[in-house]
């Protein structure tokens, strides 16, 4: 499917086949993709959090207002992320780089976060919000619909999940084949009024 195909006809979708399964391949192939997003420092600081046990399903609805989504949808993914992975070995993210680019910017990221608690969780969430746009457009190009979500108790989630500490949890998304189409867009805001040129 083409990108741009892909941008207008992503919608998210509430009613999904429950009885559909992707295959491990087309998981792979979805999150291959989804890895490719761009993090600050190149630190993937993201986890995804894949859940297809279906006991565990159960009570993530429920902790969601008994979204139906939740356990009808083929897979449920918690976008999260490590706040400190910017500290954790920070040199695995440039062994590939060249020396001299690796020499400036893996001794930078300790400086740039350390102490910068409101930092960290921003840029968690820029990351979890990067990887799950371009999740959700690799399953619209692979034929498959999702639903982000934040309509549900984060507290709860994250013990569900067992969230480590200092892991932050984005949103969810959930991912399968529709059933039903959306509604139609509820209406886009005038480009004009969005986009500003220069300066307010």
């Amino acid at each position: 499917m083409d990108t741009f195909d892909a941008i207008y006809q992503r919608r998210a979708i509430k009613h999904f086949d429950p009885d559909h399964e992707l295959s491990e391949a087309e998981i792979e192939k979805l999150f291959e993709a989804t890895i490719q997003s761009p993090t600050s420092f190149n630190m993937q600081n993201w986890r995804f959090v894949l859940v297809r046990d279906k006991e565990l399903r159960q009570k993530l609805r429920a902790a969601a207002v008994d979204q139906a989504q939740v356990t009808d949808a083929s897979v449920v993914v918690l976008l999260t992320a490590d706040l400190k992975a910017w500290a954790n070995d920070p040199a695995r993210y440039w062994r590939e780089a060249p020396k001299a680019v690796q020499d400036i910017l893996v001794p930078w990221m300790e400086p740039f976060y350390d102490g910068k608690e409101t930092l960290q969780r921003d840029e968690a969430m820029r990351s979890c919000g990067i990887a799950g746009q371009t999740l959700m457009l690799a399953a619209k190009a692979m034929g498959y619909d999702s639903c982000p979500m934040i309509g549900f108790d984060a507290d709860q989630v994250a013990e569900l999940i067992q969230l480590p500490k200092d892991h932050v949890i984005g949103f969810m998304i959930t991912i399968g084949k529709a059933t039903q189409p959306s509604w139609p867009k509820p209406g886009q805001l005038p480009l004009s009024d969005v986009l500003i040129h220069d300066r307010f």
